[in-house]
């Protein structure tokens, strides 16, 4: 028997579900889980399905979650969409339910839960529950604003079909989401819109970019930085793949130093693999996009030359 069929037939068992994402969400973890959300609330009316999770920072145009209390955990099937790792899993309540479902596209290196469905192959999370109700559209029903959200997933985790992870079955999955009644243009631009405050702070992304001979790029936004612009860490997202369009960029990371100090990391790669190097220093992610985090400007510096020696490596 497949997982996912394994993962039907535990929804069908229970009467209160809720389904978890990531801490920081982008679209991928709140089309997945909304979407999923949604998809189970239109094909089994007499179920009760939340949503949970701390703020949505800035997504509130695709969903908001549910505000509920821990007693609806005690029975409950609770599903965690698009997190590799369970300290990353926002709000922990998870706990409190009767069964857990992992379904995520990140290499499975903490296999939580009682079921487990993991493909590495997928774009997104999105796609994968997209390839769960297509796997069983004769007993699923996919609404309008479920299509909306898992759209909203894929095009954000594949950049609008740009990054790598785009394969054949992504455009024909986004194809089939194209044909219910949703404004598509109206939500990527909603995707893509920037505040003036952040189209500035790309300026200065440009600006303080620092690239080797090599190709590894490096930008550190400080704390004064953003309190200039008047801009939050959430915010910093949309400035993440600048570098990459810079010709001879090949792998990056930027440095968001946050109020307690330490900074945040993203990691880009147009080659070299990074999800090794984010691992090393309480992060994870793909091979080409991850996130870790550093204690300091010593660790800043050390995360650097990790990424340059990848580069190295890399061109050979």
């Amino acid at each position: 028997m497949s997982v996912q069929k394994e993962i039907l037939l535990m929804i069908k068992k229970y009467k209160t579900i809720i389904i978890h994402r990531h801490q920081r969400p982008d679209p991928d973890a709140i089309g997945s889980q909304v979407g999923l959300a949604e998809l189970l609330r239109q094909s089994f009316p007499e179920k009760t399905v939340y949503q949970a999770g701390g703020s949505v920072e800035g997504l509130e145009f695709l969903a908001e979650m549910n505000e509920f209390g821990d007693e609806l955990y005690q029975g409950a099937l609770v599903i965690v969409t698009d997190t590799a790792n369970s300290p990353r899993i926002s709000d922990e309540r998870y706990k409190l339910g009767e069964k857990l479902i992992k379904i995520d596209h990140h290499p499975n290196d903490e296999p939580y839960g009682d079921l487990v469905w993991v493909d590495t192959s997928a774009s997104s999370c999105s796609e994968m529950i997209m390839d769960f109700y297509l796997a069983f559209s004769n007993e699923l029903r996919l609404s309008d604003e479920a299509a909306r959200l898992l759209y909203a997933g894929i095009v954000g985790d594949t950049g609008r079909f740009l990054y790598p992870a785009t394969t054949s079955h992504t455009l024909e999955v986004a194809a089939v989401l194209r044909n219910y009644s949703f404004d598509a243009s109206a939500l990527n631009r909603e995707l893509e819109q920037i505040s003036m405050a952040v189209a500035k702070l790309a300026g200065s992304v440009y600006q303080g970019l620092d690239v080797d001979k090599y190709g590894a790029g490096k930008v550190i936004i400080s704390q004064q930085l953003l309190t200039e612009y008047g801009i939050v860490d959430s915010e910093t997202a949309a400035i993440v793949a600048l570098p990459g369009v810079v010709d001879v960029v090949l792998a990056w990371a930027i440095f968001v130093q946050q109020p307690e100090g330490y900074y945040r990391v993203r990691l880009r790669s147009k080659g070299p693999v990074i999800n090794e190097i984010a691992k090393r220093h309480h992060g994870g992610g793909h091979p080409l996009a991850s996130g870790a985090n550093a204690r300091n400007m010593e660790e800043v510096n050390e995360i650097y030359k990790e990424i340059q020696a990848a580069c190295r490596e890399f061109i050979g």
